[in-house]
């Protein structure tokens, strides 16, 4: 018997690994009597860190230190030992390896059954994961455990919306709609409920509210969209549809914020700094485009970033340095280009705006914004030949930019080609009836020869 039970106890002994150092070791083992509840749990260990920035590896060997010593202590007491894996399984997830995270998760669970943050961050994961399955099985369990959480019931909802359950996320919506009347994202659940069971003027109604409530969710256009279309009304389907984009929304979620904050690292600063222009928070956009380019001074995308943020609030002076800065490092960063070229002619440098512009397409021949911007800067200075044919490049790429034709127009007008300007603006005007500027020209021009 004694035997059996030293094997018994050895065997829950080494059933955890050690946790990895950057060399991708695994984690120091603990006792059998902190860990019973776990020692049928997948082994822990952290993933490969040579591709995470320096900084990220540090906060993961850190944390991996902590826990194993936690670990070795066998007084620890199970609550603290189920913070620390935790933590890891936080920064794991913070940095989107979410299969890495996973079993970190399930030990802090296993250890602290009753805390409702591990099931819901494991309903995170395996959403990651496309893994709906345990994704719904673990938000129900986090929702036990917080019955009226918001952040869980709309996730839970879109859960089983994406599986084609529209009968049980519609209460989820409801539900949190009931505590919290003014939740976005409820409202937007439940428009999508009602699409997939094919009430349309519900779902009409609760797009709608969305939009009212939070004219930033152009996500919201293209269901709305579709449930007019189905009611019959092209025009309103045909509006919504020109509207449509990607700003989604979120329900207020503390959880997620905490962990998208944990992270020391150029592409969380970058993360978070989008979110906050999404938001219209410049000033914090400003802050976290800042650090991230502290971290990594030579990426050209977050530079850019940073500088557009500054012109945004305001400080054109900071944006056009930031600006020059990245086309210095990065002088075949045609977004830069294209960036600074804007500013400079919009306050009068239109030499150098020109000029930039014009790098901006030779290094993007496709960049269809820049050749736009260059044509009208050309045309705006009589240089017509050159405006008419940045124009043509447009239309070359893509034929139903609507401004590019009507900047071919004007270049032709520039040129005294009156013919085929007004060619052009009457086919114009029939492909675009809801533009009356066409009609407009042409009217304009009906005494030109």
């Amino acid at each position: 018997m004694m035997r059996t039970a030293r094997w018994v106890a050895t065997t829950l002994v080494l059933s955890l690994l050690t946790v990895a150092c950057s060399s991708g070791s695994k984690d120091a083992s603990t006792t059998p009597e902190q860990t019973a509840s776990t020692a049928s749990l997948p082994a822990v260990s952290l993933p490969d860190l040579s591709r995470m920035e320096p900084s990220v590896q540090k906060q993961m060997t850190e944390q991996s230190k902590v826990l194993t010593t936690l670990v070795a202590d066998r007084k620890t007491p199970p609550a603290d030992l189920a913070k620390a894996y935790g933590a890891v399984g936080n920064l794991l997830m913070a940095a989107d390896y979410n299969e890495a995270a996973e079993p970190y998760y399930l030990h802090a669970q296993s250890l602290a059954p009753t805390v409702a943050k591990w099931p819901y961050y494991l309903g995170h994961v395996y959403m990651a994961m496309a893994q709906p399955t345990k994704s719904i099985a673990s938000f129900e369990q986090a929702l036990a455990l917080q019955p009226n959480d918001i952040a869980t019931l709309v996730w839970l909802g879109s859960v089983y919306l994406d599986q084609g359950q529209p009968e049980l996320a519609e209460p989820r919506f409801t539900q949190a709609l009931a505590v919290q009347p003014q939740t976005v994202a409820a409202r937007f659940g439940l428009g999508r409920a009602a699409l997939a069971r094919r009430d349309y003027a519900r779902a009409v109604e609760q797009f709608e509210q969305v939009l009212s409530a939070d004219p930033r969710a152009s996500i919201a256009h293209y269901p709305l969209a579709q449930a007019y279309r189905a009611l019959g009304d092209t025009a309103r389907a045909e509006a919504h549809l020109r509207q449509q984009g990607s700003v989604e929304v979120g329900p207020p979620d503390p959880l997620m914020v905490e962990l998208r904050g944990l992270l020391h690292s150029s592409v969380a600063e970058e993360n978070r700094g989008m979110r906050a222009l999404d938001s219209g928070d410049f000033k914090a956009a400003v802050e976290h485009f800042r650090k991230g380019v502290e971290l990594a001074p030579d990426n050209p995308s977050l530079r850019h970033k940073l500088g557009t943020a500054l012109s945004l609030m305001g400080d054109t002076a900071g944006a056009v340095e930031q600006f020059r800065e990245t086309v210095h490092r990065s002088p075949d960063f045609a977004q830069a280009h294209y960036s600074l070229g804007v500013l400079l002619a919009a306050h009068g440098q239109t030499k150098d705006g020109i000029e930039q512009l014009s790098a901006a397409v030779r290094y993007d021949p496709n960049y269809v914004d820049a050749r736009l911007r260059l044509g009208e800067m050309l045309g705006r200075t009589g240089q017509f030949e050159q405006a008419l044919a940045q124009y043509k490049q447009v239309l070359a790429i893509d034929p139903r930019v609507a401004d590019a034709r009507f900047g071919y127009a004007g270049a032709l007008v520039g040129l005294r080609r009156y013919q085929e300007a007004r060619a052009m603006l009457a086919e114009s005007s029939k492909l675009y009836p809801d533009q009356p500027r066409f009609a407009e020209a042409l009217a304009r021009m009906q005494g030109a020869k």
